[in-house]
Formats: structure tokens, C-alpha cells, sequence
């Protein structure tokens, strides 16, 4: 019996050093570029605006902490329409079999951000 591998995702801020043996294919998940970062240096393999979360949403969030639950579940509600589910397909095209998917975003706390919540939405369905 051949055991199978697991995709691991990770979530790792845009501005943080590439781990070349660590990140596997790095895949940057903001709406917008993020400020002062080259592309030489984030070391990007893709780019999936669509994913992101709408700019109302991301405005009306505005990365209060106390209203990261409600951000969680419109934005896991926008990722269910037609769209949000195209998005998110585009986005596990990136991820190799077995491999690591590491999600890149620009925000200063990852934890409290969509890009959690997209790690755990693709650890769902992978």
C-alpha cells in the first residue's frame, strides 16, 4: 500500500527571506502588490488576486482584531459564490501533490488575516 503525502500549507508574510527548502511554491494572495517589495525579492511562482478578499470586506475589517470571527465568515462566504470557488481552484492549481503551498500576504499579522483563513479552507480540500 503506497501511503500518500499530504499538502502542507503555510502562511508567511511577503517581506520575510524565502526558505527555498521550506516554502515550495510561493504564492502571493493579496488584492494589491505589496508596498516596497520587488519582485526579485518576494521570489513569487504566482500571484492570485481573485482570492483575496473584496475591497469592501478588506475595508470594512480594516484589521481590527475584534472583528476578525465576522471577517472570517463574510470572506469564507464570498469564497462559496461562483467566483470564490474559481479562485480558490486557481489557487490549489498551484499546489503540488505532496508538496508545500506557502501563502504570501502583506499584512502585519498573518493570524488575524485571509490568508489564515484561506490555509484552512485548502487544508479542507486537499
Amino acid at each position: 500500500m503506497t501511503s500518500r503525502k499530504k499538502l502542507t500549507v503555510r502562511v508567511r508574510r511577503v517581506y520575510e527571506d524565502p526558505e527555498p527548502g521550506e516554502d515550495g511554491v510561493r504564492v502571493l494572495v493579496d488584492r494589491v502588490w505589496p508596498r516596497g517589495e520587488s519582485k526579485e525579492r518576494a521570489a513569487l511562482d504566482a500571484w492570485e488576486k481573485a482570492v483575496a478578499p473584496s475591497t469592501e470586506l478588506r475595508k470594512w475589517y480594516g484589521h481590527d482584531p475584534e472583528r476578525f470571527e465576522g471577517f472570517a465568515a463574510r470572506y469564507r462566504a464570498e469564497l462559496e459564490t461562483e467566483e470564490g470557488e474559481q479562485a480558490l481552484a486557481d489557487l490549489l492549481a498551484h499546489a503540488p501533490r505532496g508538496g508545500t503551498l506557502t501563502l504570501l500576504t502583506a499584512t502585519k499579522e498573518p493570524s488575524l488575516s485571509h490568508a489564515r483563513v484561506l490555509e484552512e479552507e485548502l487544508e479542507k480540500r486537499a
